[in-house]
Formats: structure tokens, C-alpha cells, sequence
């Protein structure tokens, strides 16, 4: 019988579980995670009648990975589509005010967080051309400096890279952190014209406009349901602390025990896949801890609606990193998904730290929802004080993809490969969101059943054990 031991219990690890027990039903299957309970950052707390995510917040539907996933559980109709103005409206902190994300090019035309030499420096991006000299990779803000104009590059990508990865744009690898941007520039020599062919690609197939979906009771119920279906395989509250190779296979040490295995699948952090590594391949561990991330707190607060008379109809707001202020941004929970708070109450998330403003992650609680509510007084006119607040922290929350990460992963594929039956996963190498993990998880799952038919097919056994498949090709 085939042993298969996944260690990590967060959204990566349950995936690739649920896909090889699909796969391998008559595997002998377990899955470690160090903790009391799994889903890693996913995690949903209902305190007070509110419904607080402690990590993501919903699930985007421009890729279909998480949504099947949910469907193939049994969860699909339990599935919620988050509202419409939060689909619609974003929104920026600048200058002393919300300034609502232009949606269009009209709206770029006429929105006053870009100069007009700012402006039309965006608007004519699409005949900009493709310098033929460019390195391997680039920097975010490079390649948005060349395709947008630095004024653009300063407000706009500033502020995506701040929403998705709080990292550093002029630190972070635009074909790792964004690899759609310099695909985009590749295939239509314009990164505007390669938006504009996707919507109307979705548009072909009959998919409407990207949105993000959710349960009633939070994101849990994705989590609950894998950890159901996987039933006594998940092992919690087992840390792994090394793994190496035995006369028979893989042994895995966890606490004072020694698991077997033919083949072990690593979907932790990188910074632990290192840890675990470093006896065993000193060299791939070296380069697995090069991978770093940042710290976030996520901060709660519950307002009455009479003192929080400034309510967009929207999803948040992002405040550049640039602009150094004490919040990141904050998710508008309740009016994303209205059940997030009792009726007569609002629910907003603020998000502290990043690359820039770790200092913040290290406050007091107190000082902490003292700093965020001043922010609140400040951003969203707030005029009373919160009623409900909850504070959850992240010291290593997103892992930074820094320009040479693509050539680091390939480095790491290559150490890997002298490991057969050693697979490697997770958000440490080609997605941090949800859906990258998932859509990871079941490239990992295949990668398994794939070394597992090496010696049927008579493929090389070093060209099974690599990090997963890339998204873009």
C-alpha cells in the first residue's frame, strides 16, 4: 500500500489531501499539522453576533479553483455572492480623503488622485513599446514606472501591491507577485489591452464580472468541511521537526514518533519547509529560508451605525504604503456580506503592518486599537467609540516574492528533483491567495500519482519531485 504523508494543515495541505485521496483512495493518507485545528490563516471567529475573518476574506472568482473545490463538497449552494457596490467601488485614502478607484477609462480621465500629465501618461500605455533589452525580472515598480509613468506606479500599484501582498514594490518581482502584468505586455504589447481581451474572453464564455463569494458563517465552512471529509487522516497537534531517508522510504519525526512514507509532501511555510530540510538537503533549505514574510495584525472593529455616519456602498479602501500611515487598509466586512454584523452595527477590518510599518504588528493591544480607531476618526469620520473589537496577528503572514524569485523556485525544483518522493507546496513559491493554493494543491496532488507511476512509465526519477507546476506556463 502507498504511504503518503502531507505536512500542513492550511487551505494548501487539506487541498492536496482531498484531491489525493480522489486519486489514491486506497492510499495510506495522513496529514500533520503542528497546531490544535487546521486552515492555517483561514479562520472564522463569531463573537457578539459578529463574524470576523481572521485571515482572508472571501473567495475571487477569477480563477475557478476555490469555487470547485466548494462545489465538489457539497458546499455549492451554500455559496454567497458578496454585493454589488462592493464588486463596483474601492477605494483610496489620499490627500486627507476616499477617493473612489476608477473603473474605466472615463473615470481615469476624471479622477483627482493623478495630476493630468499623470493621467494621460496611463491612458497611453497601450502604445508604449516593449523594450527589447529587458532583464529576466523586474521589479513591480519598474515595470510600473515603464508601462505607466511613475506618478501611476506611486499611487495605483503601490496600492495593489499594499492590498495583496503589503510588501515593498520596488522589493517585489513583478513576473512572481503579478504574473499577469508582463504576460499581458508579452502577448498584446500593452497591459491594458491584455485586461481588455480577458473581460472579453469572460464575456465569450458567458462569465459576468469578477467578484468574491463567501459563506453565511465565514470561510470556516470551507475548512470544516475538508477537515470532515478527510475525517481521522487529519492529525493535529503533530509538528514535524525533520524528515529523512530510511531503508524503506521517508521518515518523518513528529514529536517523539516516526511516521513512514514513500512519499512526503511539504505544504508548510517555507520558513518551516527549511527547518524541516536543513539536515537532510543543507543547500535546498538555504534556499527555501530566503523566503521571507511579513508581519500583519488584523484589527476588528464594531461600530453603531449612528456613529459611523460615513458608510460607502463599497469594498474598502487602501491607504499607500507610500504615505506611511498607521493603517494599511480596511475591508468593509458588513457591506461586502451584510450578515458580518448585528442589524443597527458595522463591521470593518483593519489591516496594520507590512513591509513598511512592522512596528505596528508589535503594539499592545491596546495601543494597537487605540492607533486604528484614531485612524477610523480620521479616514471614516467615525464619532463614537467601537463596541466590539478583536485583534488577531500574524508575525509571518505573507511571504515576500522579491525580483529573482522565479530563478529561486527553479533552483529549488532542481535541488528537489535529487529527492524522489519529496514534493513541495504552498504559498512560499507561486501564489499567495487562495485560489493559487488551491490550484497548487491539485498540481501537487497530480505531481504525486505522477512519481508514483514513474517506474510503470520508465520517466527519469528525478523529474517527479519538483515544486508543483506553474500557473502561467
Amino acid at each position: 500500500m502507498t504511504r503518503i504523508a502531507v505536512v500542513g494543515g492550511g487551505l494548501s495541505g487539506l487541498a492536496a489531501a482531498f484531491r489525493l485521496r480522489q486519486h489514491l483512495p486506497a492510499a495510506d493518507l495522513t496529514l500533520l499539522e503542528a497546531r490544535d485545528r487546521v486552515g492555517g490563516a483561514i479562520g472564522t471567529d463569531r463573537l457578539d453576533g459578529f463574524t470576523v475573518e481572521r485571515g482572508p476574506n472571501g473567495i475571487f472568482d477569477a480563477k475557478p479553483h476555490t469555487l470547485q473545490l466548494c462545489r465538489d463538497l457539497g458546499l455549492g449552494d451554500r455559496l454567497i455572492a458578496a454585493s454589488e457596490g462592493s464588486r463596483k467601488n474601492r477605494f483610496l485614502f489620499l490627500n486627507g480623503r476616499l477617493h473612489r478607484l476608477p473603473g474605466d477609462p472615463l473615470s481615469l480621465l476624471r479622477t483627482p488622485v493623478l495630476s493630468v500629465r499623470g493621467r494621460l501618461s496611463m491612458l497611453v500605455e497601450p502604445f508604449r513599446r516593449r523594450p527589447g533589452n529587458l532583464p529576466d525580472d523586474e521589479s513591480v515598480a519598474a515595470f510600473a514606472r515603464r508601462r505607466f509613468g511613475r506618478e501611476a506606479a506611486d499611487v495605483f500599484i503601490d496600492a495593489l501591491v499594499t492590498g495583496i501582498h503589503a510588501g515593498d514594490p520596488e522589493k517585489l518581482s513583478v513576473r512572481a507577485a503579478f504574473p499577469r502584468l508582463p504576460k499581458f505586455e508579452a502577448e498584446h504589447g500593452s497591459v491594458i489591452r491584455g485586461f481588455l481581451r480577458a473581460a472579453k474572453e469572460r464575456r465569450k464564455v458567458g462569465a459576468g464580472p469578477q467578484r468574491m463569494w463567501s459563506f453565511r458563517e465565514g470561510l470556516q465552512v470551507l475548512i470544516d468541511a475538508l477537515a470532515e471529509r478527510l475525517g481521522p487522516i487529519v492529525r493535529t497537534g503533530k509538528p514535524v521537526s525533520r524528515i529523512e531517508r530510511g531503508e524503506s522510504g521517508w521518515r518523518v519525526h513528529t514529536g517523539g514518533a516516526v511516521i513512514q512514507a514513500d512519499t512526503v509532501v511539504l505544504t508548510t511555510p517555507a520558513y518551516h519547509q527549511a527547518d524541516v530540510l536543513r539536515e537532510l538537503d543543507p543547500e535546498l533549505a538555504a534556499e527555501i529560508a530566503g523566503i521571507w514574510y511579513n508581519a500583519i495584525a488584523v484589527v476588528a472593529l464594531g461600530y453603531r451605525e449612528a456613529d459611523a455616519p460615513n458608510r460607502p456602498d463599497g469594498f474598502g479602501y487602501i491607504a499607500p504604503q507610500n504615505t506611511r500611515r498607521d493603517v494599511l487598509g480596511v475591508q468593509w466586512c458588513s457591506s461586502t456580506f451584510p450578515d458580518r454584523a448585528p442589524p443597527g452595527f458595522v463591521l470593518w477590518r483593519a489591516l496594520c503592518g507590512g513591509v513598511n510599518r512592522a512596528d505596528m504588528v508589535e503594539l499592545p493591544d491596546a495601543q494597537l486599537l487605540r492607533a486604528v480607531h484614531a485612524e477610523m476618526r480620521v479616514t471614516m469620520c467615525v464619532t463614537g467609540e467601537p463596541v466590539f473589537t478583536r485583534v488577531v496577528r500574524w508575525p509571518r503572514a505573507i511571504p515576500q516574492y522579491e525580483v529573482g524569485h522565479p530563478q529561486r523556485v527553479d533552483r529549488i525544483d532542481r535541488l528537489a528533483a535529487r529527492h524522489r518522493g519529496l514534493i513541495l507546496g504552498g504559498s512560499g513559491y507561486r501564489g499567495v491567495a487562495m485560489n493559487d493554493c488551491v490550484e497548487q494543491a491539485e498540481a501537487v496532488a497530480e505531481r504525486v500519482v505522477g512519481t508514483l507511476l514513474v517506474p510503470f512509465l520508465g520517466e527519469p526519477a528525478a523529474s517527479a519531485a519538483r515544486v508543483g507546476s506553474h500557473p502561467t506556463g
